[in-house]
């Protein structure tokens, strides 16, 4: 990787809604859906769904803050899920689907904590944020199906539902922040 790239993981609910919103932002050179800071190594899908691993479903996102900057990319995550919603989002319970950040480097948490603080402060939602900021501890991708799910299961009902409203309240309101499409 590029020294001058950087790689931040992000637990918002569902790794298919993210993946897919974060897939279209420019700047950003890879996501991978996996589980992050739990406590069983090598979890699979099946395991950490049975909430016992202790990971959050999560994005492990490269990208290139001469193009995308940290702050947008947190503006962003905070846009597409509740961070207000202790272990749920949705209809989907439990602490694999809670709110985090977990950050590589200490200007990452340091930016993420004054976001917070900010938005708090702003009172853009009725409670306030539950995300929670931590090192990252550990970081599994996830099976293979998981990747890119939205692109090839668009039609799917959970798609449909949930993922596509994500993807297009995106695409609205953050137009400027979309890749170019190709000519």
């Amino acid at each position: 990787m590029n020294a001058n790239h950087e790689t931040i993981t992000l637990a918002g609910g569902c790794f298919w809604c993210l993946e897919a919103v974060f897939d279209e932002m420019k700047g950003i050179l890879s996501v991978e859906s996996g589980y992050s800071n739990g406590h069983t190594a090598n979890p699979s899908y099946r395991d950490v769904c049975n909430g016992n691993t202790g990971h959050a479903e999560v994005v492990q996102i490269k990208f290139d803050p001469a193009v995308i900057s940290f702050r947008d990319v947190l503006n962003v995550f905070f846009a597409i899920h509740d961070p207000t919603s202790l272990n749920r989002q949705g209809g989907d319970v439990g602490t694999q689907y809670r709110s985090g950040i977990y950050y590589h480097t200490p200007e990452q948490k340091e930016a993420a904590e004054k976001l917070i603080s900010e938005l708090n402060a702003q009172n853009i939602w009725s409670s306030p944020l539950v995300t929670e900021v931590e090192a990252l501890k550990n970081f599994y991708i996830a099976e293979d199906y998981h990747q890119e799910y939205f692109v090839r299961n668009q039609n799917q009902p959970y798609c449909q539902a949930v993922v596509a409203p994500k993807v297009s309240k995106f695409r609205k309101h953050y137009l400027e922040l979309l890749k170019k499409q190709p000519a």
